[in-house]
């Protein structure tokens, strides 16, 4: 192959000795700058790997002579977060939860907290807006199973809904009329009918009629007799236009037919009293919170936490 090397004399660059169909290659040297930075980054490169985290390992990565990792500095930069927030925490599990809105500052700074804990546990079922879906709420609107006043979402975030392993937890159950032989279809139909128009979406007709005294015998107990609903059962207002599993005529026979039992999780012990508290109040004021009802505020009338708290 040597022997092949020339020296191209219009540029006086000797060839790498390969000819392509008469087309040669000139072995021109990379240009020094070019090399040196070359060098320097090979260099810096075995630097890295000796004092950061870089060798892959079996389990892990080498630690490097600094013993830094971006784990680590995740953490420190948590703690010191934590310790930065730890007043206004303490503050808030301190000040029963009625009383955080006579205190601008302390109802502020938990509902900023709320809302990072929101996009961190609620936003996969309820949404990013809190506008929810079929099977689960919308936290926007004045609809609520089991009340909207801050007390009543308080307990709703921390016992949950149907948690099987919890006393505390929420627990409604619907029957299933239709699963369960309680009635027929004809009247399950006859009942979806009466729903339909207490809830304004169809005029009065002999289906309804039927429905409204199969209704009075079998679901007034839980409904009322007026289908306005319980909170204290957990059973929906059924003559408004809020729907959670859908007001058209199938899919209200399908409720009554199945039953519908919703489960959410009870996060008291996973995220403690503050944070459960920075969720109901920012929940609360999404804009479809309740008025706190007069016995609470009644029971709550004494001197609480101190209502400066830096936010």
């Amino acid at each position: 192959m040597a022997e092949n090397k020339r020296i191209d004399h219009p540029t006086g660059t000797e060839t790498v000795g390969h000819e392509w169909d008469g087309i040669e290659e000139l072995n021109t040297p990379l240009p020094r700058w070019w090399l040196w930075t070359f060098y320097i980054t090979i260099v810096w490169a075995i630097i890295y790997t000796i004092l950061f985290p870089a060798w892959p390992m079996v389990h892990a990565a080498t630690k490097g002579v600094f013993g830094w990792s971006s784990r680590g500095q995740l953490a420190e930069q948590m703690a010191a977060n934590d310790q930065r927030l730890a007043p206004i925490r303490q503050a808030v599990a301190a000040t029963d939860i009625e009383k955080l809105p006579a205190s601008p500052r302390l109802w502020q700074a938990a509902v900023e907290g709320g809302r990072a804990q929101f996009k961190v546990h609620c936003v996969q079922c309820h949404g990013s807006g809190a506008a929810g879906s079929k099977g689960y709420p919308n936290l926007n609107d004045d609809d609520w199973l089991w009340g909207g006043d801050l007390k009543a979402i308080e307990y709703s975030i921390e016992h949950g809904i149907r948690n099987p392993d919890h006393d505390e937890t929420r627990v409604s159950q619907m029957p299933a009329f239709g699963r369960d032989d309680i009635l027929t279809p004809a009247q399950i139909g006859d009942i979806a009918s009466y729903v339909r128009t207490v809830s304004h979406q169809q005029s009065a007709s002999r289906a309804s009629t039927r429905g409204g005294a199969l209704f009075a015998a079998n679901c007034a107990i839980c409904h009322g007799s007026d289908a306005k609903g319980n909170h204290e059962l957990g059973s929906p207002n059924l003559t408004d236009a809020i729907w959670l599993y859908g007001g058209d005529r199938d899919s209200i026979v399908a409720t009554i037919t199945n039953s519908r039992n919703g489960v959410m999780p009870r996060w008291g012990a996973k995220l403690g009293p503050a944070n459960v508290k920075m969720l109901a109040a920012y929940v609360h004021s999404l804009g479809g919170g309740e008025a706190t009802p007069e016995a609470a505020i009644a029971a709550s009338a004494t001197p609480g936490a101190p209502s400066n708290v830096q936010p």
